[in-house]
């Protein structure tokens, strides 16, 4: 980058990695700012996922952007499944990514036309995993003697409760935490993407905030995620709940019981800090305690509306 703050002219890419190389230069330029480091490193493995299949399949380095056709990226949906045994909702990733590549390459003029606009990969991506309310408060009231592991457990909780990434909790600060109408409320902007979420917090929460707030600026940080991703599982187990969880399984069992709760999918959206509500629809599962409370009160207006007119 110039110290006028331009891009430096590049040589127009005419091969497909060179198409996906000035994509990530694009993207590298803007991390800081509103991208992260992490976007940047999954998108440059998602480059080097291309690179071995162009390599697997041709036994070439590159491939010339003129010379790309539909069967390539359907080929290459095949080869990330069976050769590498990808799961269906990476495999949609890959596949997004280098079509997004490529139709900025033929909006850019590097190419006469897109070779995969009419590939639509499948989405089969695996249900979210959530606890249920019975194993929250078992996870919530079990005695840990151990008090790191009680903390690990309580930085668990509290993602529940607020629906906060392990990011955002990471670096949550004293000045985000501001009082509303006589309320808490954490007002700040997501780690990730730098949207504005807005989430009162719940007396439970609050209890975790005052027994770790020593005073300093960052309220719970630094934490070492791989440290706590390592101890959640075991302290789940200890706890009475077999199955295995990871620490984001409390940001979506956070947006589970906001749904079961009835509060409005736009209302979550705000409070997750989705960038797009679709993102929040992902999580719009019925419950079958949800169904069921739905039915009730299906019962209750057949009982009040209909019956009585007979």
């Amino acid at each position: 980058m110039t110290k006028s703050g331009k891009i430096p002219c590049m040589q127009l890419p005419t091969t497909l990695l060179q198409a996906c190389d000035y994509d990530l230069e694009q993207l590298r330029l803007r991390v800081g700012k509103d991208r992260t480091a992490g976007t940047y490193s999954r998108q440059c493995r998602l480059r080097d996922m291309v690179a071995g299949f162009i390599n697997e399949m041709s036994d070439t380095e590159d491939i010339p952007l003129q010379d790309l056709t539909l069967s390539f990226i359907s080929d290459y949906a095949t080869y990330l499944s069976a050769h590498c045994q990808l799961l269906d909702g990476t495999v949609w990733l890959a596949c997004q990514w280098l079509k997004g590549v490529v139709k900025r390459a033929y909006q850019r003029g590097w190419i006469q036309f897109n070779p995969f606009a009419e590939f639509h990969p499948s989405r089969n991506i695996r249900p979210r995993e959530y606890l249920s309310e019975d194993e929250l408060h078992r996870l919530m009231t079990c005695k840990l003697a151990d008090s790191r592991e009680a903390f690990f457990r309580d930085i668990f909780v509290f993602s529940a409760l607020t629906g906060l990434a392990f990011a955002d909790i990471n670096d949550l600060r004293r000045t985000d935490i501001r009082m509303i109408d006589g309320q808490p409320w954490i007002l700040a902007k997501r780690h990730k993407t730098h949207t504005v979420y807005q989430v009162r917090v719940l007396p439970q929460a609050a209890d975790i905030i005052s027994r770790y707030d020593s005073g300093k600026e960052r309220i719970f940080g630094p934490i070492a995620y791989r440290t706590l991703a390592i101890h959640i599982p075991q302290i789940a187990l200890h706890c009475g709940i077999t199955r295995h969880i990871t620490f984001h399984c409390a940001r979506h069992s956070f947006a589970i019981m906001c749904l079961d709760a009835g509060l409005p999918i736009e209302s979550i959206s705000r409070m997750m800090g989705h960038t797009n509500i679709t993102t929040t629809q992902i999580y719009a599962r019925i419950t079958l305690g949800k169904l069921n409370r739905d039915i009730d009160r299906l019962q209750a207006f057949w009982q009040e509306n209909i019956t009585t007119n007979d």
